[in-house]
């Protein structure tokens, strides 16, 4: 089947990603909603507000980690059709939710869901991915996280058109999130588990049919076969060379060092305040006089820009220039923006002043486009690729549940307190922080990755399987083959004088 069958593979399991941004995006529209306010008795910038949201990532960074544990031992499917089934849950207490505690539970189901699916689809679809085309492959679940956020804005800006005495304005957005939530659940029963995980399970032969299935092109027999062998021999070279266990992660220094690749440029994406502003968006247009059925119009509009600006970078960009390269641009380009956007917003805190009010939109419109040609995909496709197989599940959960869920979780309660309070002031963080640490740990320490497969870019830091894995990887896997027999391993036999 190929590539066609391989994108089709990586879109519909980044229904989970769909599920990501729809549930980080609809609590936008629904703080929007004055029938919301007065049901559970607050306003926009309470810290209820924010205990709302820092719960939904509070879960997420819990649920990341579960995750982690549930990939390694269940596999990829299940984990991912597990994350759908709780997010069914979430969903279904938060549309239901007589009072605020069953709106909090809700949201910290949702969030554990999210923070399943938000490390385990990048996973499955680097797994299932061509090296040269990995970074569309799992750009694809940025692109659908953003069309979450666009589906969630424009369902909140239609409930919001009931009567304020209507609950209607609030439920059915939160209802909403249990059509993709179900559809994963079923879906997932009809698609191939990862060839790299059946081959970690010694699933030889169906690992090799997946592989084929996902790659063959009616030419390229000899290619699969090396892609096999390389992925298989890895796999039990790392075997050889390891303990099982999560301290591994930390103990091994080349181990180590990958998995901080993988946390930081989850931060770093946290840290261009792409997040904070999607989030609270609505209450960033209210300071600029922007109010009403106006502010969820152009909440509704700032939320295509990013996905349509994502698709053109996976299409045309990402596996063509890198990753490095767009991330750096972004750190620097984001920097400048806010620093236009806090000058503005300084000269301009009651929104009074029309025309500066327009170029804070502007400038708010420009990080979307920004993050979405940098961070926005490049976040989840470095992460998944730095992880050595041996690790991937556990380091993508740890990465994602430390440098992206634990940082939005804090972000999520300061936020509508911060711009209630220093308003402009606050955007001064990630403005420091973006130019004394993104900028120079992109350019001094990342590494490119683009159109590697995942066995070469163990080479990028510091050798395969913690040794040496020999050129000669087809006779040497063919004399594994052979020796299973007398029970004597080319992975166990190659890897005895390894330096560890």
């Amino acid at each position: 089947m190929g590539r066609g069958f391989t994108i089709g593979l990586a879109a519909f399991a980044a229904t989970g990603s769909f599920l990501f941004g729809y549930d980080s995006g609809v609590m936008t529209d629904v703080i929007e909603s004055k029938n919301f306010l007065a049901f559970f008795d607050t306003v926009q910038t309470s810290p209820i507000i924010g205990a709302i949201n820092s719960t939904f990532s509070g879960g997420a960074a819990l649920g990341s980690l579960q995750g982690g544990l549930t990939m390694d031992r269940f596999g990829r499917k299940f984990t991912i059709q597990m994350g759908a089934a709780i997010c069914l849950v979430g969903a279904v207490l938060q549309a239901a939710a007589q009072n605020l505690a069953m709106i909090l539970v809700g949201r910290i189901l949702a969030g554990w869901a999210v923070g399943i699916l938000s490390m385990s689809v990048p996973v499955y679809q680097a797994e299932c991915a061509h090296p040269k085309s990995r970074g569309f492959i799992i750009g694809l679940s940025q692109q659908m996280i953003g069309i979450g956020f666009i589906v969630s804005t424009w369902v909140g800006f239609g409930s919001l058109h009931a009567p304020e005495t209507s609950e209607f304005q609030w439920r059915f957005p939160l209802a909403f999130q249990t059509v993709p939530a179900l559809l994963l659940v079923v879906g997932m029963f009809f698609m191939p588990e990862s060839p790299r995980y059946l081959v970690e399970k010694e699933n030889y032969d169906e690992g090799t049919r997946i592989l084929r299935k996902l790659h063959y092109d009616g030419t390229n027999e000899d290619w699969i076969q090396s892609e096999y062998n390389e992925i298989r021999t890895t796999i039990e070279a790392e075997k050889a060379a390891t303990a099982s266990g999560w301290l591994i992660m930390f103990k091994v220094p080349q181990w180590r060092t990958r998995l901080l690749h993988g946390v930081a440029v989850q931060a770093f994406a946290q840290m261009t305040a792409v997040n904070v502003i999607g989030y609270y968006q609505t209450i960033l247009y209210n300071s600029l006089g922007i109010t009403g059925s106006r502010n969820i119009l152009v909440a509704g509009i700032y939320n295509c820009v990013g996905p349509v600006t994502n698709l053109f970078f996976i299409i045309f960009l990402l596996d063509r220039v890198g990753r490095r390269l767009p991330m750096l641009f972004g750190s620097i380009a984001i920097t400048i923006i806010l620093i236009c956007e806090a000058a503005l917003t300084s000269v301009n805190e009651d929104g009074s002043r029309t025309g500066y009010s327009i170029a804070g939109v502007f400038f708010i419109f420009c990080i979307t486009v920004a993050f979405s040609l940098s961070f926005g995909s490049c976040a989840w496709v470095y992460m998944a690729e730095v992880m050595p197989m041996q690790i991937r599940g556990r380091g993508n959960a740890v990465a994602t549940c430390v440098g992206n869920w634990v940082v939005s979780t804090i972000w999520n309660q300061v936020s509508p307190i911060a711009f209630g309070k220093i308003h402009w002031r606050f955007y001064l963080v990630f403005i420091l922080w973006n130019a004394c640490i993104t900028i120079p740990t992109v350019y001094f320490v990342f590494k490119e990755t683009k159109q590697k497969s995942l066995e070469e870019i163990d080479l990028l830091f510091g050798g395969r399987a913690l040794g040496t894995l020999p050129t000669d990887v087809d006779k040497k896997v063919d004399a594994d083959d052979k020796a299973e027999e007398t029970g004597v391993s080319f992975a166990n036999v190659e890897h005895t004088n390894s330096k560890v």
